[in-house]
């Protein structure tokens, strides 16, 4: 069935004239009557009374009638959503964050992206990047930034930001006066990591291992600010990218870490699998040229 059978119908049924009908669509009046037709022998059913003076709906042309009411309302509806849609006037994002992500510079991205769709709302979910990936892979997230590398052959990406990880330690710990530690000093040192939903939890057990030591970990966090205060408590010492570093607390200092250098590498992600919404998409656009990066 065409809708547009429909909406003829609808206009002949509110002027009770095929003539005035087609004069209002800028159709002939043979052109109307055969769509009213058509309509007709496709229902099976006569919709109007054509034996009197005055055009009539028939019994079962006022069944069709609200039902073709709301089935036009609804077109006008689906129009009017799509164009929001194309036009980004509303929409919704699903955005995983790592929690040992500064996130200040990507809030102010945010809220330029908010001047310019202030119709579009977002939904920021905390967790580790094992876990955002899950939740990407699975459509429970639109988009997440994670630790690199990722699974190619499930996500797209682009890359973000790469920086070094540093030391930090109590500033009375006997390497805090040093402008540079090699990681196999650590090989006696209490660790605080970040729990295993982190991918960096992996990487630095990883490069501690290839020299030849197990990480002694005495405890393991989803918060950047508790391993901080840790830190500061002489719980153990903790590694950490060198952008969460520049806000410690009173007696903590950050110290480079060499041979080797144990980097970190963000990236978003989103999934080569699932739909991406226009708000996603244009708020991925809107990110790679805020932040001056490349795919």
């Amino acid at each position: 069935m065409d809708i547009k059978h429909l909406q003829y119908f609808l206009e002949v049924a509110r002027l009770n004239s095929f003539s005035r009908a087609a004069d209002e669509l800028f159709i002939t009046q043979p052109t109307i009557s055969k769509m009213i037709k058509n309509l007709e022998e496709e229902l099976g059913v006569v919709l109007f009374d054509r034996s009197r003076k005055q055009l009539t709906l028939t019994d079962a042309g006022r069944v069709i009638l609200e039902h073709a009411k709301l089935i036009n309302h609804a077109m006008e509806n689906l129009s009017t959503d799509l164009d929001n849609l194309f036009g980004l006037k509303k929409g919704h994002i699903r955005i995983g964050l790592p929690p040992i992500f500064d996130a200040q510079d990507f809030l102010k991205i945010l809220g330029k992206f908010h001047e310019k769709y202030p119709g579009i709302t977002f939904q920021l979910v905390e967790d580790g990047s094992k876990k955002i990936e899950e939740a990407v892979q699975n459509n429970l997230l639109d988009v997440g930034i994670v630790v690199l590398p990722t699974r190619p052959e499930l996500f797209d990406y682009c890359s973000i930001l790469e920086e070094d990880l540093k030391l930090i330690l109590p500033a009375s710990h006997p390497l805090a006066s040093r402008e540079e530690v090699n990681l196999v000093e650590l090989a006696q040192e209490s660790f605080i990591l970040f729990n295993k939903d982190f991918a960096l939890n992996d990487r630095i057990i990883l490069s501690c291992t290839n020299l030849g030591f197990q990480p002694i970990i005495i405890s393991e966090s989803s918060q950047q600010s508790f391993i901080k205060e840790m830190v500061s408590n002489h719980l153990g010492i903790a590694l950490l990218p060198e952008s969460i570093t520049l806000d410690l607390p009173e007696h903590v200092k950050a110290i480079r870490i060499v041979n080797p250098t144990i980097s970190w590498h963000l990236a978003i992600i989103w999934s080569k699998e699932q739909y991406l919404s226009y708000a996603a998409k244009e708020w991925l656009s809107f990110m790679k040229q805020e932040a001056g990066v490349k795919s």
